[in-house]
């Protein structure tokens, strides 16, 4: 068997990347978003505002539920109707855009960071996540960095996107597979 190295984590060094924002401007976000954003308080309207103070698009009435965690609101757009359940955590280190009338429900989580194994400093990698129009996320349901939700396509509960998601499709599991077409009616 081929000799694979060894992975050695003190020299891990992701001074490159760089949030957008001063350390100020982090560390108050952090606060807010622990004491605020993530509380049981009910209510979107304020959420929605308090995102805009903090950098992020947010569309015309979005639903946002208690408990829910945004890393950075800046590498936030969140476009017309759509909904972001209770306890969804948005860990965007790049980009996230989510599109008009998407659902992402209960639990779900999108992830734009993750780390390459191949590097014996296990070297951060990053890429953004797109949820065109009339996408739902099911609850507990995972999108990893640099996918592509096209419009009107469906990741059902518990499952993980690893690669795009096409137009309409109903996609399931561990990785995420097609098990269908998404037909709406009316």
């Amino acid at each position: 068997m081929k000799s694979a190295g060894v992975t050695q984590l003190n020299t891990f060094n992701n001074n490159w990347y760089k949030p957008g924002k001063s350390f100020a401007v982090q560390s108050l976000w952090y606060i807010t978003n622990s004491v605020l954003l993530k509380s049981g308080i009910p209510g979107s309207a304020w959420r929605r505002i308090l995102l805009k103070l903090y950098g992020a698009k947010i569309g015309k009435d979005v639903v946002l539920k208690p408990r829910i965690n945004i890393k950075y609101p800046w590498k936030l757009e969140v476009g017309d109707y759509s909904w972001i359940g209770e306890q969804v955590w948005i860990d965007n280190l790049d980009q996230v855009v989510i599109g008009n009338n998407c659902c992402i429900s209960q639990g779900a989580f999108l992830l734009c960071g993750n780390h390459n194994y191949k590097s014996a400093a296990f070297d951060l990698t990053i890429a953004p996540i797109t949820l065109e129009d009339g996408v739902w996320i099911g609850a507990k349901s995972v999108v990893v960095p640099g996918v592509v939700c096209k419009d009107h396509s469906i990741l059902t509960v518990g499952s993980i996107a690893t690669k795009n998601l096409e137009s309409y499709g109903i996609y399931s599991g561990n990785p995420a597979e097609k098990i269908r077409e998404r037909t709406i009616e009316g």
